[in-house]
Parts: C-alpha cells; sequence; structure tokens
C-alpha cells in the first residue's frame, strides 16, 4: 500500500485528488470539534461513555458525540438511509425499476436517499436531545431558561451538521479518491483510536511504573494487534472464485466468445454491516427505556446485564449478539447476491459453470455456495466480536479496549478499498500513456 502511495502522488490528477480528499476530511475534522452553545460536555461524555451502541457510534464520529459538537451525528443518518434505501429497494417495484434505470435511476435513489437523511437526521437529533436534557446534560440558561427554544436550536444545529457531514462526503466521492462516506468513517475511527493509543500506554506507565512488566505489556499488545490484524485482512481478502466457461458463437465471420472468467464471492461480503446491525438491536430497547423511562428498575437491569454484557447474564448477552449477526449475515447476502439473477445472466450470455447444467440447477448449486460461505463469514464476525477484547486482555486491563471491533473491520476494508481504488486509478494512466 506504501508503493502504490508513493506511485500515486508522482501522477499530477491523482496527487490532486488526494489533497482534495484531504482538504475536505480536514474540514470535516475542525467540525468535530467545534463545540455547541449550551450543551455541558463533560454530561454528554459520561453518557455516552455508559452505553455501549452510543461508544460504538461516538468511535465512528471521532469522539464529536461524546462532545456534542457540531459533527456529533457524523455520517450515522447517512448510512441508515442508505440501508433502508437499499432493503426498500428489494421489496418495493417502484425503486427497484429506479435501481435499473442505469445512471439517471441512480441519481434520483440517491436524491431520495439526501431526504430520507434530512428525516432520520431530525428524528436523531430529537432523541438524542430528549434522552441527554433528561440527564441534565443542555444548559438552558444560553436560551433564556426556555426549555423548548433549547431543544428547536439543538435538532437544527445537529441536522444541519449531519447534512454538512453528508456533502462533504460526496465531494470526496465526486472530486476526490476512494469513497467520501468510508473515508470520513475511517478517519473518526483512526483519529479516536490514535488517541488512545497515545493515551493508555502513558496511563499504564503513570499507575504501574515503567518496570519490565509494563514494557512487556505494551509488547504483547503490539504483537496481538499486528497478529488480529494480520488475521482480518487475510480474511478480508479470502474469497471463492467459481469458473464461468462462455460457450464459442460464430456471428459472420467472427467468433465470439470461449473466454473463461470466474464469479468472485467473498467470506467477508456483507462487510461489518451484520454488527452494526446486532450491536443496533441489542441497544435499542436500552436507548428507548432511557429515552422514556430512565429512572425504571427494567432500564437499569437491561443496561447493566444485557447490552453492558456483563454480570450473570453475559452468556445471554453473547448467544443473542450471535443470533443476531447470524441472522443479518445470511439477511444481508441474500440482497447482496442473487443467486436465480446471476444463473440468468450467465445463460443469457450462452455462459455455464463446468459440470452445472444452465437454468435452475446453477442457481441451486450457486446459493449452496453463497450460504455455505456466509455460514463462514457469519463465524468470522462472530469470533471478531469477542477475540479481540479477550485477546487484549492478556496485555493488561487496559488494554481492553483500545480498538472496537467494528473499527478494526472498518478500518481494514475501507484501507484495502482505498488501495484498490489508486491502483485503478494508476492502471487507468499507465494506459492512457501507452495509447498515446
Amino acid at each position: 500500500m506504501f508503493e502504490t502511495l508513493k506511485n500515486a502522488f508522482k501522477v499530477k490528477e491523482i496527487r490532486k485528488k488526494i489533497f482534495i480528499t484531504l482538504l475536505l476530511l480536514l474540514v470535516y475534522r475542525i467540525g468535530c470539534y467545534i463545540p455547541v452553545p449550551g450543551l455541558d460536555s463533560e454530561q454528554f461524555t459520561g453518557i455516552v461513555e455508559g452505553n455501549n451502541f452510543l461508544s460504538l457510534m461516538s468511535a465512528v464520529t471521532g469522539g464529536a458525540l461524546a462532545n456534542g459538537t457540531l459533527f456529533a451525528l457524523g455520517i450515522g443518518p447517512y448510512i441508515n438511509a442508505s440501508i433502508i434505501i437499499q432493503l426498500l429497494t428489494v421489496g418495493i417495484p417502484a425503486l427497484e425499476r429506479l435501481s435499473k434505470q442505469g445512471e439517471e435511476g441512480k441519481k434520483k435513489i440517491a436524491q431520495i436517499t439526501r431526504y430520507l437523511t434530512l428525516l432520520l437526521a431530525i428524528v436523531q437529533s430529537i432523541g438524542v436531545i430528549i434522552n441527554f436534557g433528561n440527564e441534565g446534560a443542555i444548559r438552558t440558561s444560553f436560551f433564556w431558561d426556555q426549555e423548548w427554544l433549547a431543544y428547536i436550536f439543538m435538532v437544527i444545529v445537529y441536522s444541519a451538521g449531519a447534512m454538512l457531514t453528508m456533502w462533504l462526503g460526496e465531494r470526496i466521492t465526486e472530486y476526490g479518491v476512494g469513497n467520501g462516506i468510508s473515508l470520513i468513517i475511517f478517519v473518526g475511527i483512526i483519529s479516536t483510536a490514535g488517541q488512545t493509543l497515545i493515551i493508555t500506554p502513558i496511563q499504564t506507565m503513570v499507575e504501574s511504573g515503567f518496570d519490565v512488566s509494563t514494557l512487556v505489556s505494551i509488547i504483547v499488545f503490539c504483537v496481538i494487534a499486528v497478529v488480529i490484524f494480520a488475521a482480518i485482512v487475510a480474511v478480508d481478502l479470502a474469497e471463492r472464485r467459481i469458473p464461468v466457461q462462455y460457450a464459442k458463437q460464430v456471428k459472420g465471420r467472427k467468433m465470439y466468445g470461449g473466454q473463461a472468467t470466474v464469479i468472485p464471492i467473498k467470506i467477508s461480503g456483507s462487510g461489518v454491516m451484520p454488527l452494526i446491525f446486532a450491536f443496533a438491536i441489542i441497544s435499542l430497547p436500552d436507548l428507548i427505556m432511557g429515552l422514556f423511562w430512565p429512572d425504571s428498575s427494567a432500564y437499569s437491569w437491561y443496561s447493566q446485564y444485557i447490552s453492558g454484557g456483563s454480570g450473570p447474564w453475559a452468556w445471554a448477552y453473547i448467544l443473542v449478539l450471535c443470533l443476531l449477526i447470524f441472522a443479518f449475515s445470511f439477511f444481508y447476502a441474500q440482497i447482496q447476491f442473487n443467486p436465480e439473477d446471476v444463473s440468468k445472466s450467465i445463460q443469457q450470455n450462452g455462459g455455464f459453470i463446468p459440470g452445472i447444467r444452465p437454468g435452475r440447477p446453477t442457481a441451486d448449486y450457486l446459493k449452496k455456495i453463497s450460504n455455505r460461505i456466509t455460514l463462514f463469514g457469519a463465524i468470522f464476525l462472530s469470533l471478531v466480536a469477542f477475540v479481540p477484547s479477550f485477546a487484549f486482555s492478556f496485555a493488561g486491563s487496559n488494554f481492553v479496549n483500545v480498538f472496537s471491533t467494528t473499527g478494526i473491520l472498518i478500518v481494514v476494508s475501507v484501507a484495502l478499498e482505498l488501495d484498490k481504488q489508486l491502483q485503478s486509478q494508476l492502471m487507468m494512466k499507465n494506459y492512457k500513456g501507452f495509447l498515446k
């Protein structure tokens, strides 16, 4: 990857795109530190750190949610809107027709996604403000002791921050390098993890003193981190390649076809989405009860034992989380990969899988392979959800929460995708130079 970056900076057009990307990401990071008048950041931080899902969302926003800054919602509303539209495209015929209308259809779907993002940003802002307001995180003295005015102001500011984040992501995609939304999430996680990486060893040395055991803990942590990242990279790049042979066709005086290709099916094709969905579903009752019944015993019990994953009910948390990861892995795999459509496309182009008859047998074969690969992917995600924290515990209690499991997956997948994007652009430049 470093060699790719080195070669990319040698090309003027790609270098310009990289600088535009870095400039827009810098604007985003500045927005993550702009305070919002009338908020008690210490109260915000305490509430977020006490909730697993909010802590995950805060890590994705680079700590903006925990500090209650302008970009506290981050890119979350846009991601949720994109997922909802993607799911509705499968079930609503009108959206399905739009998705098949080429570039014009994609533009219309993108516009619908933006409107839904605004709606979700307003709803999420209202939920966050009411929930945090009940905990005393909003100072109404900034608004002449008018609570309703404070709430309206906060909703407008946070909704505008979410829309501005979406706009920055789209501009990065259009004028920069890579997917802007993914890069914004990547930068948020890296910034949070970077601060933790610097603070944790220093805190360990202050508490325990700089002795041999502290040095060993830091070395063990580094070794475990390298091993985990290497394993995740290996699985992320792993794929099952199904061979496809196309028959030769004679049209006029020319012969077409006769080529062999493959259908790549990745083990982690659904990426980190099943993990995010699973954490969100487990934390949803926690958020709802915290919003409407913050003083109830059911809320404290659920927050401590189920969504917190501690105490005698830790096994229930692990079991429910694994079941949700498996369910969402298979559900998301069916949305992304449709064996019947692939089989129909292969047959229409005169292709076949060696040893498998075209039509329904091909669709059944692809479905069987997809289910098997999805099963291994779900097992991998379930292990990733728990193994890193368990492995880092060998380096000491201070190192357990340095990296979040979803953060590791997102960082690896986005870095690999950015490397592929740069390589493809370099290859296009080489082709242009050859043609000239």
